[in-house]
């Protein structure tokens, strides 16, 4: 057998989690095992992806092992195919720990077997339609759609998700037709931009919406002897992803607003779902965060505080404000779910109840731990404690049960004083939550306060559909240049004083602020403007010999590398007998408006001080201009200054280019009114050119990776990673103000 590490990832992991699992011995030798028995029914190679998803979740969640045996054989031949499946079959042997069990049962129970017919949609469809015809005929559009597949699928457990949406659509668009203008029409935004004046610290108590108990002024008396009115903030991303150019605007108001009122901001991450963490995003997100130009306080973890986070909600439990529930996943979604039957428990009841989830006496999904509140949204009792049987990147196996967003993030920002907890607007429905545990627990509360996300036109940035680029190779990693996460814009060649400035330029807003990427490439030109220094490349040579100068002529030309300031100081490069210029810098026949090189018109050689003039035009077998013989003399010694001069290489170094184009034909590829065929169908074939036999002078022969330049008259261009010591590969950051195409 393969070794573990080999073998895990042969079967669909990744190597992060390949690596996490063998950290722990027992759930490694249960998928080792698993593997093994399922290679004994499918060959070794017969293991895809899904099923080896399918192994890793089953060996993860079963708690007694003398069942994997079992499961693995039904999943190897195939009866057990979806993780709904394996939830109801994890279940099953979980109620049936005697032997021997009733195969026709378990199958009936995990719906093994089980087809369910197009017809069978309709006709449900049908009847969930029917039910909510009048409500639908009053909102059109409007209606909650999600409403009607959720009762279609409770009818029919074990259908195919994506075919229910579809009958979905199908009937729905029956019903009621094509969208019409009032359908598209959306609500005008009103967008404020302004610099928020926010509380001062220790003065929580007149921000608007802040609740005041009777131990409020003593806490904060308290966190002012801590802090001595500092200013804390904190930014607090999910190592789960890679940050992106929403983030960026997070990023600098958290640390920037510290910085501006002499304050210090921590770098936390939400490290609360191990499922999904692995040490690549933590690396990263660090790395982007002082890429911009900023250092954290401190690092933190909200794994760092996870005793004491249990503490509290002991404590919670105890004072009468969280309960053990036992209501699954399933039920509490949806917009009106039904109140919990076990809401008012007895406390000493969920106080051990609460005890044995930590133990891992109950298995995922069939306890979670609930705050007795109601969010702005309506939302009743959210989750504090779910209990995952998935190792944690720092703690290992220590914890079974992890806190959830809504109960660690305000207990974690007191624990280290914040004083102002700077959000995106949608978790403003949380704001009551937030200020609710606080108080609830008698702990200091810091300030909440929401602002507009930043979204850009013409990309996507959510995680899963990144992912989803990424596995059908549109893109190739989440650093390709084509995406508008922080690590792609800074292979791109970004400068981080770019992206800050752009969110400076944007500002703090109430609502949303959708921007279009010129504005991002507008900053970014103005500081590489400023900074990238000046070189000659030509993207598609086009050999010229210059007759009149004899064999063997080397002379070397100074180029300033900044022309507007010749003080910030210039390279040498050679000029000889044969250069090579832009084939598109020459033409055959003179137009209108034309002024570079023809048979009938000279230019000039930038920075060299020559005039060339065509004497011969060579051509190759299939009739395509091949070489050009020229004349040569002093740009004094003509009668007549050229009316153009252009860019030319001479002994010059092969090097790769990479043109990028908007990866998205249209703005908002996630609009279904836009794009109805979803994102991944308004791809733009020509989002990526690669250029292999490109040609740059001498000058940047030892560049850095990310090292930046301006290719004179064609654009600026950043090292790529990809580079090697025989062929530097040179990725376009943005084009020139100027059309290429005009001297």
């Amino acid at each position: 057998m393969a070794d573990p590490l080999t073998l895990f990832t042969s079967v669909g992991l990744s190597e992060q989690k390949a690596k996490e699992t063998l950290k722990n011995e027992a759930l490694s030798s249960a998928l080792k095992e698993a593997i093994a028995k399922a290679q004994q029914v499918l060959g070794a190679s017969g293991i895809d992806k899904s099923m080896g998803t399918l192994l890793y979740t089953m060996v993860s969640r079963l708690r007694d092992p003398r069942r994997l045996g079992f499961l693995t054989d039904q999943i190897a031949q195939r009866k057990i195919c979806t993780e709904l499946q394996l939830a109801a079959a994890l279940e099953f042997v979980k109620g049936h720990p005697q032997d021997p069990i009733n195969q026709k049962e378990f199958d009936t129970l995990c719906g093994v077997g089980v087809v369910i017919t197009p017809e069978q949609i309709e006709d449900k469809v049908e009847q969930v339609i029917k039910k909510h015809k009048e409500q639908l005929l009053k909102e059109r559009y409007r209606f909650n759609m999600g409403l009607l597949m959720g009762e279609a699928r409770c009818g029919l457990m074990w259908a195919d998700g994506k075919m229910i949406k579809n009958e979905v659509d199908l009937q729905v668009l029956h019903l009621l037709g094509p969208k019409t203008e009032a359908d598209l029409e959306k609500k005008p935004k009103v967008i404020l931009t302004f610099q928020p004046s926010l509380a001062s610290a220790g003065e929580n108590y007149k921000t608007e919406g802040y609740v005041v108990t009777p131990k409020t002024m003593d806490l904060l008396k308290e966190h002012m002897k801590v802090t001595g009115g500092q200013i804390r903030t904190r930014f607090p991303p999910e190592p789960n992803g890679i940050l992106h150019i929403g983030h960026a605007k997070a990023i600098n108001f958290n640390f920037g607003y510290a910085k501006a009122n002499d304050g210090i901001c921590f770098l936390r991450y939400d490290d609360t779902n191990p499922e999904k963490e692995e040490e690549k995003y933590f690396t990263a997100i660090k790395d982007m965060v002082e890429w911009l130009g900023y250092k954290p306080y401190a690092v933190t973890h909200a794994s760092d505080y996870f005793q004491t986070l249990y503490d509290l909600a002991v404590e919670l439990i105890r004072r009468g404000h969280a309960y053990v529930c036992h209501q699954r996943g399933e039920e509490l979604k949806g917009h009106n779910p039904p109140p919990s039957p076990w809401r008012e428990r007895p406390a000493e009841e969920s106080l051990v109840l609460f005890d044995r989830m930590r133990q891992g006496l109950f298995a995922e999904g069939e306890a979670t731990l609930r705050m007795k509140t109601v969010m702005e949204d309506g939302k009743l009792d959210p989750v504090a404690y779910r209990i995952k049987y998935t190792a944690h990147h720092r703690t290992g196996d220590t914890w079974c049960i992890y806190p959830t967003y809504d109960y660690t993030h305000c207990l974690c920002d007191s624990i280290e004083n914040i004083t102002h907890s700077l959000c995106t607007k949608e978790f403003q429905a949380r704001r009551s939550s937030y200020f609710w545990l606080c108080n609830a627990l008698d702990v200091y509360c810091p300030v909440q306060w929401e602002y507009g996300r930043l979204n850009l036109t013409y990309t996507v940035v959510s995680k899963r559909k990144i992912i989803k680029l990424v596995e059908t190779s549109i893109v190739r990693d989440w650093d390709d240049p084509r995406l508008f996460t922080l690590t792609a814009l800074r292979r791109r060649g970004f400068p981080p004083e770019a992206i800050n400035n752009f969110c400076a330029k944007v500002g703090v807003t109430v609502a949303q602020v959708t921007m279009e990427p010129h504005m991002l490439e507008a900053c970014v030109r103005d500081v590489l403007n400023d900074h990238a220094p000046r070189a000659m490349a030509v993207l598609e040579p086009l050999k010229v010999t210059i007759t009149n100068l004899p064999e063997g002529t080397w002379n070397d030309v100074r180029v300033p590398d900044f022309p507007a300031n010749e003080f910030m100081g210039s390279h040498v490069v050679p000029f000889t007998r044969t250069i090579f210029i832009e084939q598109s810098d020459f033409r055959e026949v003179i137009e209108k408006g034309y002024k570079r090189l023809t048979p009938d018109q000279p230019v000039g050689l930038r920075h060299a001080g020559y005039v060339i003039s065509v004497q011969k035009v060579i051509k190759d077998a299939q009739g395509r201009v091949a070489e050009l013989e020229v004349l040569c003399c002093s740009s004094h010694e003509v009668a007549e200054k050229p009316k153009a001069f252009i860019h030319w290489v001479s002994e010059p170094k092969k090097c790769e280019v990479r043109l990028y184009e908007r990866l998205f034909l249209h703005k908002n590829p996630e609009d279904p009114s836009e794009v109805p065929g979803g994102f991944l169908s308004d791809i733009n074939p020509n989002s990526l050119q690669v250029i292999d036999c490109a040609l740059v002078d001498c000058s940047v022969s030892k560049a850095k990776v990310f090292d930046k330049f301006q290719f004179e008259r064609v654009g600026y261009f950043a090292v790529d990673p990809d580079s090697t010591e025989d062929k530097l590969v040179f990725n376009r950051t943005v084009t020139l103000k100027e059309d290429p195409g005009k001297i």
